[in-house]
């Protein structure tokens, strides 16, 4: 098995955290990223749900109270869902990781500066 890629190398995508200092990239396939952005999105959309609740119990009707319900998710949302994200940092980085070595093989194989396995 190769050795893990750190993390610190590869820079994250846009709009997305980099793995905490000191993670690395597992090596081998790398997770598959939709499950985590739908586990993420799921786990959001349950903040903002109990929250919208929450405002809308204690007294607050109907518009204002989705307004505060979904301000709040924000924050809540960036502190209680933090491993998740991480992970799916990770999966990111290393999926971008295992495209970038396949595109650069691609390209020296077309160049012909390494033969192709028959």
């Amino acid at each position: 098995m190769a050795d893990p890629i750190p993390a610190a190398d590869a820079a994250p995508a846009a709009g997305h955290e980099a793995p905490a200092a000191g993670q690395e990239v597992p090596a081998g396939p790398p997770p598959r990223v939709l499950p985590l952005v739908l586990l993420y999105t799921l786990g959001r959309v349950a903040i903002a749900v109990g929250l919208i609740a929450l405002v809308w119990f204690v007294g607050l009707p109907g518009f204002p109270a989705l307004l505060f319900g979904v301000l709040l998710q924000m924050p809540l949302s960036y502190v209680l869902l933090r491993p998740l994200r991480d992970k799916l940092a990770l999966a990111l980085v290393a999926r971008r990781e295992i495209r970038k070595a396949a595109r650069e093989d691609l390209r020296a194989r077309l160049a012909g500066s390494e033969p192709t396995p028959e």
